[in-house]
Parts: structure tokens; sequence; C-alpha cells
């Protein structure tokens, strides 16, 4: 029994890991000259590896376009955030949960982590290949294998037969990691539907004004609530030369494209004060009567505005009353132009679409090919959303490959 898996990823080391562990020859190929390389760049600022929530609430932070409802609580019902805990705690890594709920590493980086699980599959006896880019896949020269074609520098290319083969490839955000959705063409030419790739936890554009940014750039707008739509969140942004970034952006993400498609534009409201209402606020700020000037003045004191929030109200203005300024700072919307590269992206949306998919992500038009990770037409917010859908479709993809293997190959 001979197993493929193609992109070195944590959704791709996850599937050697564990078909490996039930007994197949497994041998993983990746473009790059090291493994992990998107995980160490997530990993910069801290590894975020789960959000500590239970299944049902997990379950909920994930979503795409003809994504089978039930979907998520079954890869999550295999692995879940205690499972992730648990894996990590068996590679020697201890892990903790932050205040917000998020499960991070000892020491908050993932080089450690990544170095024990390469050693491990390696004790596996997975073979590892590198600077091999995947660039055709046909039929084997024996009874249901498959052949491969590689590129590594050669003149030729390499080939490579499997009984199955896993696609981990990633997405399309961060190119430079590898993960840059040239495996997008040679899916369409063997007649894989594959959504397009949109750039997802992203920055958006807002043209400023240069007054504003010589004020407010670089500076955070925090505890406001963001909303796109029907939908709202809390949390905090940051304004930039060319927009916005931050958290709640990314969580609104979804809605702030679907809005873009339909009128051209996306408009985001912040309440930039949200424990208070209105007549609160006018309330802080007493009945004398001020210039427009003052009131802000007075406003950034009685509210405790930031330099940010200022900044952005000020360029909204000037308001001739209390009450049109404390409207102003509950709702204001902003016009965002349009989303910043895929390149620039966290994550991203789009990819091979579910109705290629049986549920146990094997594609239906190619027995024994097997997807997971970012390729496929999921997305989730950062916060350790991601890395735990990554492993979880890799634990299914694994899991799925496996059985296949051992049903096709007489054992």
């Amino acid at each position: 029994m001979n197993l493929a898996v193609i992109g070195g990823g944590p959704a791709g080391l996850r599937v050697a890991e564990i078909a490996a562990a039930g007994g197949v020859s497994v041998t993983l190929f990746d473009a790059k000259p090291s493994l992990g390389r998107k995980f160490l760049v997530a990993g910069v600022g801290g590894l975020n590896l789960t959000r500590a929530e239970s299944r049902e609430r997990l379950a909920t932070r994930y979503g795409g376009p003809g994504m089978p409802t039930d979907l998520w609580p079954s890869l999550l019902d295999r692995f879940d955030a205690d499972a992730l805990r648990a894996w990590a705690a068996g590679l020697g890594i201890e892990t903790f949960v932050s205040s917000s709920g998020r499960v991070y590493p000892a020491g908050l980086k993932g080089a450690r982590l990544l170095r024990r699980w390469v050693a491990r599959l390696r004790a596996q006896g997975v073979a590892i290949q590198l600077r091999h880019r995947w660039t055709a896949m046909g039929p084997g020269s024996s009874n249901g294998s498959l052949r491969l074609e590689f590129t590594n520098g050669g003149a030729a290319p390499v080939c490579f037969e499997a009984d199955a083969v896993v696609l981990a490839l990633g997405g399309g955000s961060w190119p430079q990691t590898g993960s840059d959705g040239a495996w997008i063409p040679i899916l369409e030419r063997m007649g894989i539907q594959v959504a397009p790739l949109e750039p997802a936890n992203c920055g958006w554009e807002v043209p400023w004004s240069p007054s504003l940014l010589a004020q407010a750039e670089g500076k955070p707008l925090k505890n406001i609530v963001a909303r796109a739509g029907e939908q709202e969140v809390e949390g905090e942004l940051l304004i930039t030369r060319y927009g916005l970034e931050g958290g709640a952006l990314y969580a609104l993400g979804t809605a702030l494209r679907a809005m873009k498609k339909e009128r051209g534009t996306a408009e985001l409201h912040l309440d930039l004060k949200p424990s208070f209402g209105v007549q609160q606020l006018v309330a802080k700020l007493g009945a004398t009567q001020k210039t427009p000037g003052d009131l802000l003045r007075e406003a950034r004191s009685r509210w405790r505005l930031s330099d940010a929030a200022c900044a952005l109200l000020e360029s909204r203005g000037p308001f001739a009353t209390p009450a049109a300024l404390a409207a102003e700072a509950k709702d204001c919307c902003l016009h965002l132009t349009q989303p910043r590269p895929l390149c620039e992206a966290i994550s991203s949306a789009g990819g091979v679409r579910w109705s290629e998919l049986t549920g146990g992500l094997m594609l239906r038009q190619f027995p024994g090919v097997f997807v997971a990770g970012e390729m496929i037409d999921w997305e989730a917010p950062t916060g350790g959303y991601l890395l735990q859908g990554c492993l979880a479709t890799g634990t299914r993809a694994g899991q799925s490959a496996l059985e296949w293997l051992k049903a096709t190959c007489g054992r």
C-alpha cells in the first residue's frame, strides 16, 4: 500500500502521520526546500493552535458555499480542540488557554512543534521529497494505480506511482510559502470544478483623507463593534495607509465580499462606543453650548476616545449638536472599495467545490484521490480556527485514504 501526499503544510503532515501509523508506505512531496513554511510564518506572532470551545461552537465558525451542513460537526467529532491539544502533548508540546480562549503552545512559537512533528514522521518511515512541484496526474502502469509527475529542477519530469493520493497544497495566500494556487489549472484540466480563490481574513481599502492619516495611521480603534449587513462582531481595527486591518474586519469578510459583489462597494458600520447609547453620550457632554471644535475636544475627554477614533470622527464632521456627534459615534459608516490582494491575505476562500467531494473528502471523479486543508472551498476567521480546520480535514482525508487502501489492496 503506497500513498503519495502532495503538500507539506499542516493538513498534509497530518495525513502522512495518520496513514503511516496505519501501516501504509507514505511519500510526502513539497515544492519548497523545507516543510511547514506557512505554519512557521503563522506562528511568528504566537502560534494560535485552536480555540477552547465545544465542538458545537467550533462547528459554527466554518462556512463555504455548498458545504454539507453536517460536515464540520462530523469532522470535529474525530478531531476537535481537545484532541488537538492531546496531539500536541503527544509531541511533548504543552499548551495553555489565554484569557480570550485561544490555545497556544508553551513558548508561543511553532518551530519546536514542527521539528518534533517532522521527526515523528521520519521515525514512522515517511519518505520526504522536497523541491518537488506537482505538475500532472494520470493512470499508472498497474490496475488502479496513479502516475504523478513533478518538476525538481532537472531537465526531465520526475515520475512516481501510488495506490492513492492526497492533495493538500493549500490555498492562495502567502504564495512565498508555497501556498500559491498553482494546482488549480491541473485540477481544472482533469474536469474538477474549483471556485476562484479570493482573499479572506484580509485588510480592506478605504479612501482616507491625508489629514486623517496624519493623525491616525498605524493607530488602533479598540473596544468597538463592527457590522456588515446583519452580521456584527466585537473587537478592534487598525487604521493603515490603505484602509483597515484587524480581527473585527476579518470576521466580517464573507459578508463584505458578498456586499461588494452585489453593490460594487462594501459598507462597514462602526459603533465606537458600544457600552453607551446616544442619549447617554449626549448627557456625558453636558448641556453647555459648544462650537463644533469644542464638541469633539469635550468628547475626546468625556467619552475617552482614542486618537484614531477622534481622527475618524473629525473627518466626518463638523457636528452642530452633541446629538449629531453621538449618532455618528454610534454608527460611523465607512465605504470599503476592495479587499487587499490575495497574496497579502492570511487565508483564502474558494477552492475545490464540495460537490466534487464525497463525505470522506475523495474526488468523486477520481477514486483514490483525496483533498485536504485550504484547497477545499471553506473559510473561517483567525484565532485558531484555520489551523484546527486544516488538521481536522487532514484527519478525515488521512483516515479515508487509509480505509480506501486497505479495501482496494485487499488488507
